[in-house]
């Protein structure tokens, strides 16, 4: 404790100094002692209160476990307790003389590779966690893929529970090979390998008598000194604006934070979408007026002249603006029990703003273990794989690789309004004529369902007119066509449209104007009007107010 206390010893930072903030996570397969390793941290850096310790110290009795349980302290769900794993992410705070922290204790099992990303997404670190005794696990690979693909410019790997295999270099060594060699697969670069023992604290915040052989740092010196700047963008300047602030007539703001670059007063800037170019007057805060603010400081910014801005507009350099476009080519990590569906209306959040967006295509499905695309109809929950994104209007949005903030948006489902996934922009598509022509499709997303055709019996025009109004009072776009001329052209017209064209006749009657997949036969009089109605819902691939 004398080398501890010593490490520890300095003068305390005052409170309103500017000490570096590291945000890390850790991952890992599952019993790879993460949330141990989290609990010693925090013990061993003297970051725990009497009563958190007092805590674990009775939850650790009622669990008949010998010594202390430092898991506890991150595992704070009682179902995480009596099934000894991490469900949901757990975030803990600590700091030191050189540095504050924010840690994101993810869950290792692969059922809950959501939550991984989820605490991964804003980390400059990433700590993955390896058993000594069992080696790089397809869930290690998983996580190193992940933090390669959310652009977490450093990672530790911590080759855990070395006091069961008597700290063996040799064994050390071989898992350090191993995972080097999956690594260079992805492209990852800036790794350190650490040998510890979480349950002993051997090299957690000291460096370990046991562990001769390794001339590195521990954990926490590692962490205290690792580079902060690494995923940052300090060339183009991005300020999504959340809030326009207007408490009298003197006073007109833009608040929010900067995503990216850097601001100064009097600097020209472009407002997008409109494109209307003005200076920034003054940049304020609650602690007065600033010369310049940086990413990630949320700030107001006063612009010379009244130009209409609004939440979800984005403020950027002129020289320095992102490519507009309405289709991109995305990586997505799948995060919800349905899988997804294409051309399916979602949600799009991106920045401050959200739209409307469909999955085009799914190019590929990853196999973790191969790091082979394969080629995929859809993503199923804890899939990563590759999409052709559409959204409702031009998205200004960067490539994820040189602007995590930019290029990163979810997909929300719009009835239920859960989170179903997380994004990754690679690219912008080609240019577009969006003065073109409004295709089939895109009229089909701006109605929300797909357009079918509905054959009906030729006798059943109250059970038609009964559906009709039975999916149009459901916020479906319908039409019930009636004796058309030319019953191919009409029906063609109204799925060219994007609605649901209920016609009353046989499938032969349309001749070879309608494809297979867009049409229906309902056998049904008024008695099936339910079941008819959940059949076409189900087939136009939205269902609401069905029970």
């Amino acid at each position: 404790m004398a080398a501890l206390a010593e490490k520890l010893a300095g003068k305390a930072p005052e409170p309103d100094s500017r000490i570096e903030l590291l945000r890390f996570t850790t991952a890992g397969s599952v019993d790879d002692g993460k949330s141990t390793l989290i609990g010693r941290l925090l013990y061993d850096s003297q970051n725990i209160y009497e009563d958190q310790l007092a805590g674990v110290r009775k939850a650790t009795r009622n669990l008949n476990t010998n010594g202390l349980d430092l898991s506890l302290l991150t595992d704070g769900l009682r179902a995480e307790r009596e099934q000894g794993i991490t469900i949901d992410v757990a975030y803990r705070y600590f700091a030191t003389p050189r540095r504050k922290f924010i840690i994101a204790d993810t869950p290792g099992h692969e059922q809950y590779t959501r939550n991984m990303a989820t605490g991964a997404s804003t980390a400059g670190l990433a700590v993955v966690l390896i058993d000594a005794r069992q080696g790089v696990l397809p869930q290690s690979r998983r996580h190193a893929y992940i933090a390669r693909l959310l652009g977490i410019p450093h990672l530790a790997v911590a080759v855990n529970k070395m006091d069961l295999v008597d700290f063996r270099e040799d064994v050390f060594r071989a898992i350090a090979a191993d995972f080097q060699a999956f690594a260079r697969r992805l492209g990852l670069r800036e790794i350190v390998f650490l040998p510890i023992s979480a349950l002993d604290g051997d090299n957690v915040v000291l460096r370990s008598p046991r562990t001769p052989w390794y001339n590195g740092p521990s954990l926490l010196e590692h962490l205290e000194t690792v580079p902060l700047d690494g995923g940052s963008n300090h060339a183009d300047f991005r300020f999504p604006v959340q809030y326009v602030i207007r408490p009298d007539l003197n006073f007109r703001g833009y608040a929010g934070q900067v995503a990216s670059g850097v601001i100064r007063s009097g600097d020209e800037v472009a407002v997008l979408p409109s494109g209307r170019v003005t200076r920034v007057r003054a940049i304020s805060t609650w602690d007065g007026e600033l010369q310049e603010a940086f990413a990630p400081m949320s700030v107001t910014l006063c612009l010379d002249d009244h130009v209409d801005v609004s939440r979800g507009d984005m403020l950027v350099h002129p020289s320095a603006m992102p490519r507009p476009s309405r289709r991109f080519l995305a990586d997505l990590v799948w995060m919800h029990q349905s899988p997804l569906a294409l051309h399916r209306p979602y949600i799009l959040k991106h920045t401050t703003q959200t739209m409307h967006a469909r999955v085009r295509a799914v190019v590929s499905r990853l196999d973790i273990h191969s790091l082979r695309e394969n080629p995929a109809q859809t993503l199923e929950l804890n899939d990563i794989g590759t999409i052709e994104l559409e959204t409702q209007r031009p998205l200004f949005a960067d490539p994820y690789e040189t602007n995590r903030a930019t290029g990163s948006f979810i997909l929300i489902d719009a009835v239920s309004n859960e989170t179903l996934a997380a994004g990754m922009i690679r690219e912008a598509a080609e240019a577009e004529d969006n003065a073109g022509r409004v295709t089939p499709e895109e009229r089909e997303a701006a109605r929300g369902h797909r357009a079918l055709a509905v054959c009906l019996s030729p006798d059943g025009l109250d059970f038609a007119y009964a559906l009709e109004r039975r999916l149009f009072d459901l916020g479906y776009t319908v039409q019930l066509i009636e004796n058309p001329e030319h019953p191919p052209t009409a029906v063609a017209t109204a799925l060219a449209a994007g609605t649901i064209a209920l016609f009353l006749g046989e499938a032969t009657d349309l001749g070879e104007t309608v494809p297979p997949e867009r049409l229906v036969r309902v056998v049904a009089d008024a008695s099936d009007l339910e079941s008819a109605t959940r059949h076409i819902a189900t087939l136009a691939g939205r269902i609401q107010g069905i029970s």
